[in-house]
């Protein structure tokens, strides 16, 4: 049957869900992008099809906090961008967030162009970076935060932790104004460093150093105190905020406050938080490294809990891996305190432990199946958190984050409700770089039966094979935030101050 369309891709007998709603139609793809969403599309000669067998067929993931390629100081990243974006393919993500890293007393932008060099022809996925600011010095406020928006970078991070990256209240609101000055987002790591060093001084002094006790030297407290105190900066200067990471119910809360305000706050989980407790610190040996991470995993399952309500009520905007890759059996990876310090027992060595897990394959399966196929959130609200705001929080929409005329043809293809297929998550079915998963041994109800980037089939379940090549990734130059900004006023603003004048 001859087609008014030209289209190179058909996919047929499907469920497309978006974040607004869901319909049984066809999708017709050319050149990489979405053309139209039709019943009973004509099949033009030449035209490729793919039948969805009555599956869901959902935008491809957007993962936008992923450490790849990005070592600590004496530790080695697992992944490489190859390794690294091949797994996000293989659990369904098609675009990836990573992050450049500006070092004490460089500059930002050779920090962004470096990172755009190791990255680049290497990638399997789309990708993007955040900037991370370690040294916000007057010159980098004023000229650098503003020629990173020119290259397409429009958000960065802080930490209030780790001693080479650490800012102080100040260094922080100075970088919230620049900011919110260019329209952009700042990331938070939000847990009080004075703290964390005051109870790890304690507890190797008295002789707590097993890996469980990376959990003790961050009590919850340390990560709800610096969230509170951010939540403050950001009202003074009236920016929007996005805090990372959140592990716990009381952090959860005090965002659910502000947003309630109407603040432009917006939260970020991972999978380790809703589905993990701290007893997988407490393995045998020193087995228990594999889940050391900051913030910690809670030891109280009410914790898990109240990350799902959060993910449920929208309190959380996006849902991220965090993924941090070190091999476990690598002198410069979780097991690089044992070469540090080869006198001390191997389960008496929390300080010198790597913080960070490897999930960029497990993200995706793992919010499908606890999520939605457990019935704690719609099919429309894990594409919002999956893939729609993320992409729209980091201005890439709606070229990426949904399905619709004009958008990248990126998808994760489950199977039906009648046509589920469980599977055991094992590290030999994964594609990423790093030696374990923290997630052996765990159920999924469904895999993604199919991952298509850009019109291109990149993942086949049926065979567990990537299918794409390295240098397929393409850079996503950036937009600004599509996400509610800021309100344009601050109870700080008294007497005629206004922050933003200089």
């Amino acid at each position: 049957m001859s087609s008014p369309f030209n289209f190179d891709l058909i996919i047929k007998n499907g469920v497309v869900v978006t974040a607004a709603d869901e319909t049984e139609c066809d999708i017709g793809v050319k050149d990489g992008a979405v053309v139209c969403l039709a019943r009973n599309l004509p099949i033009p000669e030449g035209c490729k099809v793919i039948d969805a067998e009555g599956g869901y067929i959902t935008p491809g993931g957007v993962d936008s906090h992923v450490h790849i390629g990005q070592s600590a100081s004496n530790a080695r990243s697992a992944d490489d961008w190859t390794t690294g974006t091949r797994g996000a393919l293989g659990g369904g993500t098609t675009t990836v967030v990573a992050f450049a890293v500006q070092a004490k007393g460089k500059k930002v932008m050779p920090a962004v162009e470096a990172y755009y060099e190791l990255a680049d022809g290497k990638a399997m996925c789309d990708y993007s970076f955040h900037a991370i600011i370690t040294d916000p010095t007057e010159e980098v406020v004023r000229d650098e935060v503003p020629k990173l928006v020119d290259f397409g970078i429009t958000s960065v991070k802080v930490y209030m932790t780790y001693p080479l990256m650490k800012l102080d209240d100040k260094q922080m609101l100075d970088i919230l104004a620049a900011a919110r000055q260019q329209g952009i987002t700042t990331m938070v790591h939000a847990e009080n460093s004075e703290i964390i060093n005051w109870m790890t001084d304690r507890l190797l002094k008295q002789g707590m150093t097993e890996v469980w006790h990376h959990g003790t030297s961050r009590p919850q407290l340390v990560e709800d105190e610096a969230t509170n105190r951010a939540l403050a900066l950001a009202e003074v200067v009236d920016a929007p905020m996005l805090l990372v990471h959140v592990s716990a119910k009381e952090a959860t809360r005090a965002i659910r406050k502000s947003q309630t305000r109407g603040m432009p706050i917006y939260g970020e989980t991972c999978p380790h938080y809703a589905l993990l407790t701290a007893e997988k610190m407490e393995a045998p040996g020193f087995e228990g490294a594999k889940c050391v991470c900051a913030p910690p995993i809670r030891s109280d399952p009410l914790d898990n809990e109240g990350i799902w309500e959060g993910l449920s009520n929208g309190t959380f905007t996006v849902f991220s891996s965090d993924h941090a890759p070190y091999n476990y059996h690598d002198e410069k990876g979780k097991q690089a305190s044992l070469y540090r310090q080869p006198n001390v027992p191997a389960d008496r060595q929390f300080k010198n432990t790597p913080n960070g897990l490897p999930g960029i394959c497990t993200r995706t399966p793992l919010l499908w199946s606890y999520g939605v196929l457990k019935g704690r959130i719609s099919r429309q609200r894990f594409v919002e958190l999956n893939s729609s705001n993320a992409a729209k929080l980091y201005g890439m929409y709606p070229k990426k984050g949904t399905i619709q005329p004009g958008s990248d043809a990126d998808f994760t293809i489950f199977r039906s409700d009648a046509a589920r297929k469980p599977s055991i998550i094992t590290q030999d079915r994964l594609h990423h770089g790093a030696d374990y998963t923290p997630y052996e041994g765990m159920e999924v109800l469904d895999w993604p039966r199919l991952v298509i980037l850009r019109g291109q089939v990149v993942y086949d379940d049926e065979t567990n094979t990537v299918l794409a090549e390295a240098g397929t990734g393409q850079w996503i130059k950036r937009g600004l935030s599509t996400l509610p900004g800021p309100r344009g006023t601050s109870k700080a603003w008294m007497n005629g101050f206004d922050p933003h004048k200089i």
